[in-house]
């Protein structure tokens, strides 16, 4: 069995997981603790204290009875808003309370891209502009450009977690470019696991929303490699054809 420890603000979308772990169909588990998410507002002042040590540490044992052999911070403003630096120092500090492999949301966009050999995205976001601004610097700090972003201006995670199929496939829509080779979706409050094959359909490429990266994160900190039909080309099988989707590349470390 492989245990990957989610810590996940408020409430919204977490209900993700558990439908990411049928998917997976094996003997991997994802536990989810949520962190106190203080005031739910995509604002640079609010994420940064949603993302203060003391409220991620404050799950890390309960992660830890559990068996989590890695742990993820299940948040991607809140972890991008630090800047590139910030958040590597916000994981540290993380893998530091825990005694155990860590990462972030944010980190996990930027391992997926390159286990997929993406170089040039286009973000699909559901944050206001100033805060998608932020996330498209920390991609271009790790190497990832950015041809185009769309910002849908939502302010809370809470509305956020209320949209369906339909607006998930058009906010997907609005944010991809031509030139991108991959379309980001970087809000964990965005339900995104029921719709992946969907959205590779629509679009003709891979599409990576946040609650899936964090749980191939999660997994490739564990050592654990996963293949999953209805996850999208970040997890098919190497050489074969995801649902709705293009064949991955030779050899793609789904881990």
């Amino acid at each position: 069995m492989t245990t990957v420890g989610l810590l996940y603000p408020g409430h919204s979308a977490e209900d993700d997981y558990p439908r990411i772990e049928v998917l997976l169909d094996s003997d991997i588990r994802l536990p989810v603790f949520h962190t106190d998410i203080g005031e739910d507002a995509h604002r640079e002042d609010a994420l940064i204290e949603m993302g203060a040590a003391d409220r991620l540490a404050a799950g890390v044992e309960e992660l830890r009875l559990a068996g989590a052999e890695s742990v993820v911070w299940a948040c991607t403003s809140g972890s991008f808003v630090r800047g590139r630096d910030g958040a590597r120092s916000q994981v540290r500090e993380l893998a530091r309370a825990a005694g155990l492999p860590a990462s972030s949301t944010s980190f996990a966009f930027v391992h997926a891209a390159e286990a997929l050999g993406v170089s040039r995205v286009a973000v699909a976001a559901t944050y206001p502009g100033e805060v998608t601004v932020l996330f498209e610097k920390f991609l271009e700090a790790s190497g990832i450009e950015v041809v185009a972003a769309r910002a849908s201006g939502i302010i809370t995670a809470a509305e956020v977690g209320t949209w369906e199929r339909e607006e998930v496939l058009e906010l997907a829509a609005a944010g991809d470019d031509p030139r991108a080779e991959a379309v980001l979706m970087p809000d964990t409050a965005l339900h995104t696991a029921a719709h992946l094959p969907e959205l590779e359909a629509a679009l003709g490429k891979p599409v990576l929303t946040a609650n899936q990266v964090t749980v191939w994160e999660g997994l490739r900190l564990a050592g654990r490699r996963a293949w999953a039909d209805g996850l999208g080309t970040l997890f098919a099988r190497p050489g074969r054809a995801p649902e709705g989707g293009r064949t991955p590349p030779p050899g793609l470390p789904a881990e």
